[in-house]
């Protein structure tokens, strides 16, 4: 259960005045280190490219513990640092001076800092890592940040990204050596920059795109030292005794063996092509029965070039997989879902019976050609309904069932605004507005409504090559019930309420191979303070993989426009069909400024118990009890066979 204040204890002095010991430095830069290094990737010069500059973020930050106590920075207006502690403003200094110092250029006849030196840890062999390139807008900062001296960008990371103001700005500063913070803050000035960038995912240098190195490089090197290992062997052959064949291998071939099956996957000829009514009549109603669609299923090169990429990926390619999606080539000739020209680019999407693999070329080349692989076995005639075809500009372009008989787009923000009908066109939707992706309040998320004969669905983009299916109502029953009933396709006016507030939660399971997101409405809770009622809801993504599905508990109270995620956890049975049950608790202030512990259990919760920083008991699947702010608190439950349960965390 969240608590919403943190105890912080005074630094020790000596007599040369405060000091931080190393074990509490060392818990800040392990609390705060994505921000650290994140300060570094920033303050260093751009000039040595991304892959060198995140190596030397991340050397710098690890470096930046001090090997023993050490006098804490003089205090800061403000703060000491990160909610006042000495121990993160200490580390934020070390490595805003070390980062100024590798920018500095080298002298002759002076030896180099050992900031200024290439990292010794950490290093990757054959890849190169960077982060995640950005749009129009950071690259402009990133290039505004790059033509600005050491300092002023160190003044511009501290103002934007820390908050701090100038006075502390030139504090830290100058405690960093530089010599003149007000010409560094001036300069700073100077250059205006859009500080809310700084935070976004193409400055994050945690979070990192892998590609090899010189491939060319690699394999003349990889040749040198095969002709010499296999001159060593025939050397050891012919000097050692003979053998009888029976080694691990035995009768295998050689490694490098042509394989007819594998050869067979790269042959465009062979690619299975599905029937345009198969999937009126077969018993599987999945990806298998999807028929080949485009204008350029009979381009035999693009199709060539497109099982070589998925097989072969080059340097050049960019290739992603969702989490647990083998990034392999086809064992077989697979299947083609579709090849055409989508929004100035070649695409094709095939299918091997585990995977859906999307080829994407510019239309006047193959340079910057992608590719993206999701797992998708076990889908059904829901999970089957749409692929993503095409993202541009924030908009996206899907590619449908052929049972899909319509389509629309609609705000999942605003349930009773109803959804903009959508004209297919072989399956192919016109670009559509995608679910928020900008800094800032969320305040829409734009789905797509599917349409067959079996009823209408919903389908969110997560940005991920398949769409994730939102359902709602209690897990592992069954029907097309509203929200705290059969779990069924988000579509009825009520589920459409349930999910609401919710919607923007959906940002917390991007990029993480979910399948589907059901929500539950599982209690409502009358509030203390006779204000109306709080609705719980539990929110589970469920992934292809099987494994890594997300809980999160959620409070809602009325006149809220959001819901506010009290407890979260992962790889649990909770608020799935295995095992529904659900507790979950928040400390609630009323409008009279009285501190409130309310809990809520699942509808077959007996009885709710909390312990700790606020105790009490309640027979039902409702608690509340009078609490102090700050309070943590244990929760327990009773089930009604007798079971106990404990509180979501």
């Amino acid at each position: 259960m969240p608590s919403q204040d943190a105890a912080h204890h005074p630094a020790p002095s000596s007599p040369a005045g405060p000091v931080v010991d190393v074990e509490r430095v060392e818990a800040a830069l392990t609390e705060h280190y994505p921000r650290l290094v994140r300060i570094a990737y920033l303050v260093l010069p751009s000039g040595t490219g991304r892959g060198r500059r995140v190596l030397t973020a991340h050397s710098l930050t690890q470096r930046a513990l001090p090997r023993t106590r050490v006098p804490a920075p003089a205090p800061l207006s403000r703060s000491a640092g990160r909610d006042g502690d000495p121990g993160y403003a200490l580390v934020r200094l070390r490595v805003v001076r070390t980062a100024l110092e590798a920018g500095l250029p080298l002298r002759r006849r002076a030896w180099p800092k050992r900031a200024q030196l290439p990292p010794l840890l950490p290093q990757v062999w054959g890849l190169k890592l960077f982060p995640h390139p950005g749009g129009a807008d950071g690259l402009a900062l990133d290039q505004r940040l790059a033509a600005l001296s050491g300092p002023a960008r160190a003044a511009c990371v501290l103002r934007g990204l820390e908050r701090l103001p100038d006075g502390d700005v030139r504090a830290v500063l100058a405690a960093a050596g530089v010599a003149d913070p007000d010409a560094a803050l001036a300069e700073a000035d100077r250059a205006p920059a859009a500080y809310h960038l700084l935070d976004s995912p193409e400055f994050d240098p945690c979070a990192l795109q892998a590609r090899p190195t010189d491939l060319l490089r690699r394999r003349r090197h990889l040749n040198a030292v095969l002709v010499a290992g296999a001159a060593l062997a025939v050397c050891g052959a012919l000097l050692g005794p003979a053998g009888d064949g029976r080694g691990p291998d035995a009768a295998a071939a050689p490694p490098y063996a042509r394989n007819p099956a594998a050869r067979a996957a790269l042959d465009p000829g062979k690619l299975t092509r599905v029937s345009p009514t198969a999937w009126k009549t077969s018993a599987r109603v999945d990806f298998s029965v999807w028929p080949a669609r485009g204008g350029l299923t009979g381009d035999t090169a693009l199709l060539r070039r497109a099982l070589a990429v998925w097989a072969r990926p080059g340097g050049s390619v960019q290739v992603s997989a969702t989490p647990g999606t083998p990034s392999g080539g086809p064992a077989g000739p697979p299947q083609l879902l579709y090849a055409g020209a989508v929004d100035g680019a070649r695409v094709v999407i095939l299918h091997d019976g585990l995977r859906i693999a999307r080829y994407a070329e510019p239309a006047d080349g193959t340079r910057g050609a992608v590719l993206d692989l999701a797992r998708v076995d076990g889908a059904d005639r829901a999970g089957a309904s749409a692929v993503v075809l095409s993202r541009t500009d924030g908009d996206v372009r899907y590619l449908t069932a052929p049972w899909v008989r319509g389509a629309g787009a609609r705000d999942l923000r605003a349930p009773g605004s109803g959804a903009t009908d959508l004209t297919l066109t072989d399956g192919v939707t016109p670009p559509l507005s995608g679910p928020a992706l900008e800094p800032g309040p969320c305040t829409s998320w734009n789905v797509l409504q599917l349409t067959d004969g079996t009823g209408t669905r919903l389908v969110t983009d997560l940005g991920e090559l398949v769409p994730a299916r939102l359902t709602a109502g209690r897990p592992g029953a069954t029907g097309t019930g509203g929200a705290g009933s059969a779990t069924g396709a988000a579509s009825g006016a009520e589920v459409l309420r349930t999910w609401a507030p919710f919607a923007c939660s959906l940002s917390a399971v991007r990029s993480a191979g979910v399948r589907s997101v059901n929500a539950w409405a599982f209690a409502e809770q009358p509030l203390p303070d006779a204000s109306g009622s709080a609705a719980w809801v539990c929110t589970r993504a469920e992934t292809w993989r099987g494994g890594g599905a997300r809980v999160l508990a959620q409070f809602h109270t009325p006149g809220g426009r959001f819901g506010a995620v009290t407890a979260e956890a992962e790889d649990v049975p909770a608020c799935g069909a295995r095992r529904p049950q659900v507790l979950a608790g928040v400390l609630w202030k009323s409008a009279a400024g009285a501190w409130y512990l309310l809990a809520a259990g699942s509808p077959d919760v007996a009885s709710v118990g909390a312990t700790g920083g606020a105790e009490g008991t309640a027979r039902g699947h409702l608690l509340t009890v009078r609490a102090e702010r700050g309070a943590r608190a244990d929760l327990k439950g009773t089930l009604e066979d007798g079971r106990s349960i404990s509180g979501l965390r």
